[in-house]
């Protein structure tokens, strides 16, 4: 890509308000893994014995695996909700911000 095609697309006011919607909506998306993921551990950290209750009387699963297994399983919805918007509302954005800029 040449300097002058470059230039273009970063002063292009359509390729600001993209970059700036991206990365508040990877913010969001990064902002809400967290809270799952260190959420998870400081509930381990701090209340085990909430995580140690079982679930059933006489049972032996305890309500932290399946807390565990909801941190992976939003994992894999968050990342499939953020590919979904970057394959299609991302990717067709910035492919006419390019084909404007080439102009």
């Amino acid at each position: 890509m040449s300097q002058e095609i470059y230039r273009r697309i970063r002063e292009n006011p359509k390729f600001q308000v993209f970059v700036k919607k991206r990365n508040n909506f990877s913010i969001i998306m990064s902002i809400l893994m967290i809270i799952a993921y260190y959420g998870y551990i400081l509930l381990i950290a701090f209340n085990k014995p909430f995580l140690a209750t079982k679930l059933s009387d006489g049972g032996v699963t305890s309500i932290g695996i399946p807390i565990g297994l909801g941190v992976i399983l939003f994992t894999i919805v968050i990342t499939w909700i953020y590919v979904r918007r970057a394959n299609s509302e991302f990717d067709t954005e910035a492919e006419a911000i390019i084909r404007e800029g080439q102009k």
